[in-house]
């Protein structure tokens, strides 16, 4: 009698139902808890409207945005994508060795998310001084509005985002308290953070 839970090939033995088992472990739709999706969604939403709102002042009066975008640092705004990009590649990879139980290495990857983040910070208050003691200020002009309107709103997502990043340590840390869900809930807003501030630096930074 034919045994449907297994296929016979040669010296090989396929067991569906083993394989059926495992791809139901492994595949999942979207990491975390759908909560922090929701979240995501909201936050996208949010800033798509802060960004529309740019666009259209932006168009009434070009000359004055121009000049003053001219007075940014755009080597300082790369740096700030370019560790922030870094820090959602550490903070993957800390998902990643969490899923195969390299918790040791994911902790590591943790910490050098955080690591990232604490430079993008302290280079963003150096920016924001700097222009400051340039005389650039909230009330400077429409662009300046925006940009430490956008820039304020975007580093205190990052604070939150330390919170975050706080709780997959924890949780990272003893065998006792291990989640995994917890952990990708976590990466998924450090990854919303990231892509925030890809968006801002786009607008505020490059576009022309």
């Amino acid at each position: 009698m034919t045994n449907l839970a297994s296929v016979r090939s040669g010296p090989h033995e396929i067991d569906l139902r083993a394989a059926a088992s495992y791809l139901a472990k492994s595949t999942r739709f979207v990491p975390g808890q759908p909560d922090m999706w929701a979240f995501v969604l909201f936050e996208a939403l949010v800033f798509t409207g802060y960004f529309g709102i740019y666009m259209v002042h932006r168009t009434q009066n070009p000359e004055l945005f121009l000049g003053s975008q001219a007075q940014l640092d755009l080597r300082i705004g790369v740096l700030n994508t370019l560790l922030l990009l870094v820090s959602s590649w550490s903070i993957a990879r800390c998902v990643r060795a969490a899923r195969e139980g390299a918790y040791r290495s994911a902790l590591s990857q943790a910490y050098l998310t955080l690591f990232f983040g604490i430079a993008f910070l302290t280079s963003k208050v150096f920016e924001w001084s700097r222009e400051i003691h340039k005389g650039y200020t909230l009330s400077t002009n429409e662009f300046f509005s925006f940009y430490f309107f956008l820039t304020g709103i975007h580093f205190l997502h990052l604070l939150i985002g330390f919170v975050v990043l706080g709780v997959v340590v924890y949780q990272l840390w003893s065998p006792a308290r291990r989640s995994q869900l917890l952990v990708e809930t976590g990466a998924t807003y450090w990854h919303t953070v990231d892509f925030l501030w890809v968006m801002i630096f786009a607008l505020l930074y490059v576009m022309r």
